[in-house]
């Protein structure tokens, strides 16, 4: 018995050692050096001032911008220490009331508008942290932002273009656009190399 013990916990020492210090090390140096701006959060970086990150999103409600896809994070939008989404499923009231709510914001933001409004402008990611919308999102806000900076209309869609991703592998996903990224474009802010 005090020999299954002893092997008992030289094995738990041993695989603590391997997979709760060694591994973890190892994983993080190998991160550091290949991939070292995804490893440290693929923040955006201004002026030596960080701006956000391309992986988790920001409230935008400003009508010269463009606005994120709703975040259903606890204790306030785009939290990163609570990711997660609100869990209502489509018939429940409150998620109903949200997206009723929402809608009358954009339209309000943008009374000229009749096109529909793309769903992820009214619905929460899973993750609650999405940091990008569709390229359908971002043309219906088009008019307005362009209207708000008195920039013309093509400019803006060169802008939507110039920030459009494409399916990951050519198959993966949906297109999408990051609205960090296209903000920036739009300030002028945009640094593509970091």
């Amino acid at each position: 018995m005090a020999t299954l013990f002893r092997q008992s916990i030289a094995m738990l020492v041993l695989l603590t050692a391997l997979t709760g210090i060694l591994y973890p090390l190892t994983v993080t140096g190998l991160a550091q050096v290949l991939f070292p701006r995804q490893a440290n959060g693929s923040l955006i970086v201004h002026d030596g001032k960080v701006l956000g990150s391309r992986l988790i999103g920001q409230p935008f409600r400003d009508p010269r911008y463009f606005w994120s896809r709703p975040s259903a994070t606890a204790g306030g939008a785009y939290n990163g220490l609570a990711s997660g989404g609100s869990n209502l499923g489509p018939t429940n009231p409150a998620l109903r009331a949200d997206v009723a709510r929402r809608v009358a914001a954009l339209r309000a933001a943008d009374p000229g508008n009749t096109a529909p409004v793309p769903v992820d402008l009214v619905t929460a990611s899973a993750s609650g942290l999405d940091p990008d919308i569709s390229p359908a999102a971002a043309a219906y806000q088009a008019a307005r932002v362009a209207h708000a900076r008195g920039l013309p209309s093509a400019r803006v869609q060169a802008l939507i273009d110039a920030s459009t991703r494409g399916r990951q592998l050519g198959a993966l996903g949906e297109p999408r656009v990051n609205v960090l990224e296209l903000n920036l474009r739009l300030d002028g802010r945009w640094l593509p190399s970091h």
